[in-house]
């Protein structure tokens, strides 16, 4: 098993972010992955949040877009070439439950067709937190402006968990956490500045898979 810890800091036009790689590895590949493909998928199972599918596919981009060599299915193509077997209520929760999804014909045969060797299941969400500060609009002799400033926090947590699905195992985890202040001044024009903490927590997330996944890295 190796655990590494990455710090990573990104700032966007005074907006700071700041963030947390944990990796956790038990059964690396060391050559790639060949002609096989990739599914990475979001955990929406919770009563009270999903996982976002622009960060699953931020994810899957960031991933493809550094190494043209893995093929990775979209979300939306999978789960619809599977239905109804990974719907939110009837996806399977741990990597034993594959055989018995297995036992499915049309699952087993789509797989096949699919050539999937790992699934990546990703569990989190952004949320927005200590908004403060105000802002007034209006229109006046002078034209219409507003006049103000107003601040809030973006906190991200997800974790992805890879399963190999032909040894039907847990291979590996990783978490990533991030948090950025965000900012909206206004004197006449609002001007916001944000602190892209969800494309932080993608790139870090999918730096980590593709030194698990890659043949490059």
């Amino acid at each position: 098993m190796r655990l590494a810890t990455v710090l990573l800091a990104g700032l966007s036009t005074a907006a700071c972010v700041t963030s947390t790689v944990d990796e956790m590895v038990f059964n690396e590949p060391v050559e790639g992955i060949g002609d096989s493909t990739v599914v990475i998928l979001g955990r929406r199972h919770a009563a009270d949040y999903e996982t976002e599918p622009d960060f699953i596919q931020c994810v899957g981009d960031h991933i493809s877009s550094r190494d043209r060599s893995i093929t990775v299915i979209g979300e939306l193509e999978f789960v619809n070439s599977l239905y109804p077997w990974f719907e939110p209520r009837t996806a399977p929760l741990h990597p034993q439950n594959i055989d018995r999804l297995l036992l499915q014909e049309p699952v087993a045969e789509r797989m096949a067709e699919l050539k999937t060797e790992y699934m990546i299941w990703i569990d989190g969400k952004t949320e927005r937190s200590d908004s403060m500060g105000s802002m007034t609009c209006g229109i006046g002799p002078g034209g219409a402006g507003c006049f103000g400033f107003g601040t809030w926090s973006d906190d991200s947590d997800y974790e992805a968990v890879i399963w190999d699905f032909t040894d039907r195992a847990e291979v590996g985890r990783v978490n990533t956490t991030a948090s950025g202040q965000s900012y909206m001044p206004a004197v006449v024009v609002p001007i916001p500045i944000i602190a892209p903490v969800q494309g932080t927590a993608c790139d870090g997330i999918g730096d980590q898979l593709l030194e698990f996944l890659s043949s490059e890295y």
